[in-house]
């Protein structure tokens, strides 16, 4: 089983590798300026994102100063980690450097005050997903299994143990909050303090929800820019597809932001352009986001942590997380 997966995860990144040769052979034909664009905006929604947490921490610790600075840059770096690292190891960082920033916080107040970005997030997800179900954007159940993407075609093609392993998981999660309830009361009253904002609804839609929707709109945008600089084209159809398309191959992140999955997704949904033109799209696009966030991370954790050590600094945040018992 584990030689099995390790084989098609090797696959999904060589059909990645394959469209990124395809991409580098047609570079000449990008429109730069669209790209440029695609670029700013994408920058955009990552500081929409990160100053709507920041705002969350602040009703969290309202008596603390909060600075800005440093939860832009930690939000910058867990998505720079993210950005090359399967697995979401730059959460951990993320939480890790936040709390640095934080005097007198909490681990787990400030991992469940990143959690607060969830249920906002999660709503815009199913209604990207609603929309391009609707449409008919997305493959037919019957075609799934055969989708040359490992994260996805498994799970079709087994979907009894998808339903048992949603099962176990969920019956974990209820367990673990169980668990919490009753025996960690101060693990739980720190656990509350980190959503302290969601207290206080019109608060928590101003200063978080707003920005959330900021983010996605800048998201939206970048997305249409990034259609068109690849000549494809930007339409609510297609930015709809390419957002539900993300969405379903970074759900189970066996490779690097769901590199190879995404261009199988693309290849066998977008309709109208060549698959030349959507396998240099989809790679180039992916690309391109992640030597950003990967650049602005790695120069967040240089200029306002002065941290250059990749690898101790992850080691540091899962360790440190893991021994107040509430890592991300």
């Amino acid at each position: 089983m584990s030689l099995g997966l390790a084989a098609d995860v090797g696959s999904s990144l060589e059909r990645f590798l394959n469209a990124a040769e395809t991409f580098f052979e047609n570079l000449v034909l990008i429109d730069w300026l669209a790209m440029a664009l695609a670029l700013v905006l994408w920058t955009a929604m990552m500081v929409a994102r990160a100053h709507g947490w920041a705002n969350a921490l602040r009703a969290s610790y309202p008596d603390t100063e909060i600075a800005e600075r440093r939860i832009q840059a930690s939000f910058l770096a867990g998505a720079g980690i993210n950005a090359i690292i399967p697995a979401r190891a730059g959460d951990a960082a993320k939480i890790f450097l936040a709390k640095q920033s934080v005097p007198g916080s909490s681990y787990p107040a400030v991992t469940s005050s990143f959690a607060v970005l969830t249920p906002f997030d999660t709503s815009m997800g199913l209604l990207v997903l609603g929309y391009a179900l609707t449409q008919g954007l997305l493959p037919d159940g019957p075609r799934l299994p055969h989708l040359p993407a490992f994260e996805i075609a498994f799970w079709a093609e087994h979907p009894e143990l998808l339903m048992l392993t949603l099962t176990v998981l969920g019956i974990g999660a209820v367990a673990l909050f169980a668990y919490l309830a009753r025996r960690v009361e101060r693990l739980w009253a720190k656990l509350k303090q980190g959503v302290a904002i969601l207290r206080t609804p019109k608060r928590y839609l101003r200063e978080v929800a707003a920005w959330q929707m900021a983010g996605w709109l800048a998201r939206f945008a970048a997305f249409w820019f990034f259609l068109e600089a690849f000549g494809i084209g930007g339409s609510f159809a297609n930015v709809g597809l390419l957002m539900a398309v993300q969405a379903i191959a970074t759900t189970l992140p066996f490779t690097p932001g769901g590199a190879g999955a995404q261009q199988a997704l693309l290849v066998a949904t977008l309709e109208g352009p060549s698959r030349v033109a959507v396998l240099s799209f989809s790679v180039g696009q992916q690309l391109a986001t992640a030597v950003l966030a990967a650049v602005l991370g790695f120069l967040a954790l240089f200029i306002v942590f002065r941290i250059t050590d990749l690898r101790g600094l992850i080691s540091r945040s899962r360790a440190a997380a893991g021994a107040e018992g509430a890592g991300p």
